[in-house]
This record gives structure tokens, C-alpha cells and sequence, in this order.
């Protein structure tokens, strides 16, 4: 439901901000505001969960946290001081603050109440595997993003990202998030990482299609052939 929803009316915020989708916030105060709750949420939870205390259950609930304390609290502060900021509709915030107090909901209980992984003798593998993916992910996510931000902060208009992953896919920070809740999914081995990595997969997915049309519109011969959107020599 969502791919089809944000395939047919691109998502109105960044790159493809237009007027009709009611009164506007900035940027910063947005992300803060939409994505609060998987931290506030999450941290009321956890600690009523039976196994809220096992050693495993607290290391896969960390990562968590980490991927939304940079999204929620850094990254905002970001945008902000650095004067990146920009108009960020609140109907479009409203609808991600309702998704990511359901999903705070399901992820935390799923990890500190219904996951059992007591006699799971491959729980640590997994996990090293997963938080491997997990964290190269980020890294790519949150440089990406940096890269982004130096180039709105120059103040010159939009211009043709260079440097790092943008060599291989127009929206590398997309293709790093895509890779830290595959991890999520992997380090957890639940039906809820699963989900959530599915549903990450299907808003992101069309999300970077539609900003490299953009950009193959907006720079036409000047922007690399070779970029695929967001999954290397793939897509």
C-alpha cells in the first residue's frame, strides 16, 4: 500500500515539495517532532517486556535506538544549525508520527516481550551478522546525508552529488537505511524486523526512483549514466 501510494503522488517534502498539502513546518522541527516516538515510546515499553533484561534482548534494542537518536535528536539539530532547514508539510508529519508510534509499539514489544531467544545457540552469530549490515548501513546513511546537507548549506541551488556511493546510486542515503533494518531483520530473526524491513523497502524504494528521475530531468547529459537509483548496478 505504501509503494503504490508513494509511487503514484511522490511523497511532497524535500525535492518534491509543492503547495495543496496544508500549512507547512520547518524541516528540522518535523523530523524531531514525526520521529519522536521510537525513542520516547520505546524506552516506556522495553521495560515492561519479560525479557527486558537478558543480555540479547537489550543488545538488539540498542541498535534501534542509535539508528533513532541520530534521526530524531542529531539530524534535526543538523538541519537547523546549519541552516538547511526547509518547509516540511504537517499533514506529511502528522502520517509519520501515526506510523512510527505503531511501529515503536510493535518493535519494542517484539523484542522485549514476545522474542524468547533463550537456548538459541545461533543468536549471536546472527546478531554480529546483522549489526555488521546494520552498522555499515548507517555509516553510509549518516555520511550521505552530511554530503547532502554541506551541499544545500553552499547555497548555490541544487547540484549533482559527487563523492563516495553517489558515484554508484543517486540516493546512497536511502540504500544505507535499506541496509540497517535488513541488519534489524537478520539480528532480531522476527516477523517484525521482517515487516518493518519490508515496509522500509517499499517507501524508500520508490522514493529513490523518483528522485533520480528528478535529477536526470533536472541535469539531464551532465548527470552520470551509470547512477542506479538506490541499489548498485541493479536499480
Amino acid at each position: 500500500m505504501a509503494a503504490i501510494s508513494w509511487d503514484s503522488d511522490k511523497a511532497p517534502y524535500g525535492k518534491h515539495h509543492r503547495r495543496g498539502w496544508g500549512p507547512n513546518l520547518s524541516s528540522s522541527l518535523a523530523w524531531f517532532l514525526m520521529e519522536s516516538p521510537t525513542l520516547w515510546l520505546t524506552l516506556i515499553l522495553f521495560r515492561f517486556g519479560r525479557h527486558s533484561s537478558d543480555p540479547r534482548n537489550l543488545a538488539l534494542i540498542l541498535p534501534y535506538l542509535l539508528h533513532y537518536f541520530h534521526r530524531t535528536v542529531i539530524y534535526p539539530l543538523r538541519i537547523s544549525h546549519g541552516g538547511a532547514s526547509s518547509a516540511f508539510p504537517a499533514s506529511v508529519a502528522l502520517m509519520a508520527f501515526a506510523f512510527n508510534l505503531l511501529n515503536a509499539y510493535v518493535q519494542s514489544r517484539s523484542v522485549s516481550n514476545y522474542m524468547d531467544y533463550d537456548g538459541d545457540s545461533w543468536f549471536w552469530w546472527r546478531w554480529l551478522v546483522g549489526a555488521a549490515v546494520f552498522g555499515g548501513g548507517m555509516t553510509v546513511n549518516v555520511r550521505s546525508d552530511l554530503a547532502l546537507l554541506r551541499l544545500k548549506r553552499e547555497g548555490k541551488g541544487y547540484r549533482v552529488p559527487r563523492g563516495g556511493w553517489f558515484e554508484v546510486v543517486s540516493c546512497p542515503n536511502y540504500t544505507g537505511e535499506l541496509a540497517e533494518w535488513l541488519g534489524w531483520a537478520v539480528m532480531t530473526w522476527s516477523w517484525a524486523g521482517l515487516g518493518f524491513f519490508l515496509y522500509t523497502c517499499s517507501n524508500l524504494v520508490p522514493r529513490s526512483r523518483a528522485n533520480h528521475q528528478w535529477y536526470l530531468e533536472k541535469f539531464g547529459k551532465n548527470y552520470p549514466s551509470g547512477r542506479k537509483a538506490v541499489i548498485p548496478f541493479l536499480f
